[in-house]
């Protein structure tokens, strides 16, 4: 199946050959409450730790004593967030070598958003009457003036903002369709879906070295209709990361290693554990690193140094061409105690990721090459020994994790 999408699914992008690390604001960090203030040791922090994009998630668009959730759909810059205009916060983003994104929900309109008063064929509707789901109107994209509306949008944000990363969220639910210009709600919605796609394709053809993430509220929308047209799929909005390696060895039956966005959320009151933990968590994915990286302990800070560079140097260039299997079968997200594990092998490398949960301290892999070594993390305690018909990890802690590899 890997195989497959990447034949049949997989559209070349620069992005999903280049697999560049991602911070984001929002997880265990801003959540939606960002300002200039908050950003900026951000930025710094993130660029020193080696991360490429910085991505300013939801927020970025409302006063300070405004409710976000409802006010989508103008998409301009919050003035009191942003005193000295959004622009010299982007411009910080671009100074310490990174490309910078926004967040954004581009097929809903607040119910308090100014826009709300547009016509009521540019929403989805039954009964005559538009659909409200979250507070939100659904825009119709089978209507030209709403994709050109969105263009526009698109337009200031890439070719105004020279933002270079869009996390493309879709925090509503499309119902059952519209029933407007319709013969039944099905067929709305389907036309409606095939009109995204057209335009997300146009929004590509128009900035090719644009990324768009397929976000959907944290995983939803996860499948080949999105992710063989968009870059690569935000993973899950899971904020206990010990609960993560489930969630992504699980997705990576489902969704290309070079495309699942897994988060590392550095925790600032976490230990060198808990921060090599996240790391392993993310890289055999695409990391999105998140967290308040200015405010970790100089243990913690240094295995994200660490884990990044490892995975810059080491593994990402073998990611694209790996497939997952399983050295002790698929987890079982309701099972806290029982070892995970996740291997990523290509003709040129193999890679191992191994976690401890609350079980015993020591893991057996069967059928694993004795050659074997451990990537990362180094310095905490992990050992390896020859053990029956393979090796046996040893973990000197509870909740640690760590990645093995053929390919030192």
């Amino acid at each position: 199946m890997t195989r497959y999408r990447r034949t049949a699914c997989l559209r070349p992008r620069a992005d999903t050959r280049r697999l560049p690390v991602i911070f984001n604001d929002y997880m265990n960090c801003l959540e939606g409450d960002p300002s200039a203030a908050k950003e900026l040791p951000l930025i710094d922090a993130a660029a020193a730790a080696g991360c490429e994009y910085f991505v300013i998630d939801a927020g970025w668009y409302a006063e300070l004593n405004e409710d976000w959730w409802g006010s989508v759909g103008a998409w301009q810059p919050s003035k009191t967030r942003w005193p000295d205009g959004l622009q010299q916060v982007l411009d910080r983003i671009r100074a310490k070598g990174m490309v910078p994104g926004l967040w954004l929900e581009p097929e809903v309109i607040g119910i308090n958003s100014p826009l709300k008063d547009k016509p009521d064929a540019w929403f989805f509707q039954r009964h005559g009457k538009r659909i409200i789901d979250h507070m939100r109107y659904l825009l119709d994209l089978r209507n030209p003036e709403v994709r050109a509306y969105l263009h526009r949008v698109i337009d200031r944000m890439v070719g105004e903002y020279k933002v270079g990363y869009i996390k493309m969220d879709y925090n509503v639910d499309g119902l059952e369709g519209t029933e407007y210009l319709a013969d039944s709600p099905g067929q709305g919605l389907l036309e409606h879906n095939r009109a995204l796609l057209s335009w997300l394709d146009e929004v590509l053809a128009r900035y090719p070295d644009l990324t768009i993430e397929n976000c959907g509220s944290g995983g939803g929308r996860m499948e080949y209709a999105m992710l063989s047209h968009l870059q690569l799929q935000s993973s899950s909005d899971q904020e206990d990361y010990r609960l993560y390696p489930a969630i992504a060895v699980g997705e990576s039956a489902a969704v290309l290693p070079e495309q699942l966005a897994i988060w590392s959320y550095q925790l600032a009151n976490g230990d060198a554990d808990a921060a090599a933990f996240n790391l392993v968590n993310a890289m055999l994915f695409r990391i999105h690193q998140s967290g308040h990286l200015a405010e970790l302990s100089p243990e913690s800070l240094a295995q994200v140094k660490t884990g990044l560079q490892i995975y810059k140097d080491k593994i990402r260039p073998h990611i694209g061409a790996a497939v997952p299997y399983y050295p002790l079968g698929l987890p079982d997200m309701t099972d806290p105690a029982s070892p995970i594990s996740l291997g990523m092998r290509s003709s040129a490398s193999n890679f191992i990721a191994v976690w401890r949960l609350r079980g015993g301290d020591r893991i057996h892999l069967p059928k694993a090459d004795p050659r074997l070594t451990i990537l990362y993390p180094a310095d905490l305690g992990i050992r390896l020994e020859a053990e029956g018909d393979g090796i046996a990890v040893i973990f000197p802690r509870k909740m640690m994790a760590c990645i093995l590899t053929l390919d030192s």
